[in-house]
């Protein structure tokens, strides 16, 4: 790993505990966070010339500090002049530290800061977008080109995110205990989001992002160190580990998407196997049994199969069952076609399918049209199958699923396909 990526690394670990430290003497959620963005710019910059410093959370929080003074000197009239500026400059002084650089809080602080991220008042994207901006130090410029929008586009769905957790007047605290177990639902499901979308960009000409696929796993990685006794916490890092450990055999040497089925497994990577088998060994060992729990579970008996033919599709059956009961969605019954298909034959998996047409979460969805064709040509039906994969290729915004499946369309063109 080379210098930059050094200090990029440290540098997202410690961010949210900045934003915690501010927030925590200042509140004002909104314009804490852009000091801390400003303190990590410098920090870029500065290290990578200079070298990390003996004390980097004492240095950017100081950074911060004086960069919130400057915000709030330069806008003096709309904020609390005198006053606050005063007090601001006083924050000079050195932040405390434990013997491994860390505050005692540090845990607290990350925790808090995912959870107020991914506030109930904010839509799905203005939390994937805060939560990657706050807690993963990712820049404005950094999300939007994720996320394919324009830099100003982001930057007003970041602001008016912040904006809308002051309206609510949420607090940087743990939600009230009898609020974790929904507020958490809501955490894990951001940070599942940001690493699918890492992992299969809905658009634009990557498969991968693996900057998204790295954070969402350094963000559960965080939330585990804070949350160790939750089951699904455990059950989604193991999940993120497990899936994207088949990340280096999903595209060939030009970029084209190469599926499960096909896929060289010796390139799959072991040490994120081994770790990803061992957190759902613990996962699955404690109630309740949720749907991060199960995924990870389907995604282990794919990682003891040395190969395609061996895996057994009967058990996959059974945790879909199980998934479905627990978690109820189109996507989980599409997986369970296909699942069903390999152990009971494709017209199992088309059964399956045949009600989604009539769900509206799905029927337009190119992923239920991909299925069919995969199913269809399963069973022998060359032309429905053709036309599904054509269809599933007109409707995603990913240019290498759209090679992919185009090419499944063609290959059923010629004479032996």
């Amino acid at each position: 790993m080379n210098r930059d990526t050094d200090v990029g690394a440290q540098l997202r670990d410690l961010i949210p505990q900045v934003v915690g430290a501010l927030v925590r003497r200042y509140g004002r959620f909104e314009e804490c966070e852009d000091a801390a963005q400003d303190a990590l710019l410098d920090a870029t910059v500065q290290w990578r010339r200079d070298g990390v410093p003996d004390n980097p959370l004492g240095w950017l929080t100081r950074v911060a500090h004086r960069r919130l003074a400057d915000r709030a000197r330069s806008d003096i009239a709309r904020r609390r002049r005198e006053a606050t500026v005063a007090a601001m400059v006083r924050a000079d002084e050195p932040v405390e530290s434990g013997p491994a650089g860390h505050h005692p809080s540090d845990q607290d602080d990350s925790l808090i800061l995912l959870f107020l991220c991914c506030h109930p008042s904010l839509s799905p994207s203005s939390q994937l977008a805060l939560t990657l901006r706050a807690c993963g130090g990712l820049t404005t410029g950094q999300i939007a080109r994720a996320f394919l929008v324009p830099e100003a586009t982001m930057a007003q769905r970041i602001s008016r995110a912040k904006q809308r957790i002051r309206d609510a007047g949420a607090k940087f605290e743990l939600p009230p205990p009898e609020d974790r177990p929904g507020r958490l639902g809501v955490v894990l499901h951001v940070l599942y989001l940001i690493f699918n979308e890492g992992y299969t960009s809905t658009s634009g000409a990557d498969l991968h992002q693996v900057e998204l696929t790295r954070e969402a796993i350094r963000l559960t990685r965080a939330l585990r160190r804070a949350m160790p006794d939750s089951p699904e916490v455990t059950g989604l890092l193991a999940l993120m580990l497990l899936t994207d450990a088949r990340r280096p055999a999903r595209t060939d040497d030009d970029g084209n998407l190469v599926p499960l089925a096909e896929q060289d497994r010796t390139r799959w990577d072991t040490a994120a196997l081994k770790e990803g088998v061992a957190l759902t060994t613990e996962a699955l060992a404690r109630e309740p049994m949720g749907p991060y729990q199960l995924q990870a579970a389907i995604a282990a008996v794919h990682a003891d199969a040395s190969s395609a033919d061996e895996t057994d599709w009967r058990q996959i059956v059974i945790l879909y069952r199980l998934l479905e009961q627990v978690s109820p969605n189109p996507m989980v019954t599409l997986n369970h076609a296909v699942a069903a298909a390999m152990a009971h034959g494709p017209r199992a998996g088309l059964d399956l399918l045949r009600p989604l047409d009539e769900d509206d979460r799905v029927a337009d969805h190119h992923r239920l049209h991909a299925v069919r064709g995969h199913l269809l040509e399963m069973a022998g039906d060359l032309p429905a199958a053709r036309e599904s994969y054509r269809e599933a290729a007109r409707r995603t915004a990913s240019l290498p699923e759209r090679r992919f499946l185009e090419s499944r369309a063609d290959r059923l063109s010629k004479p032996n396909g």
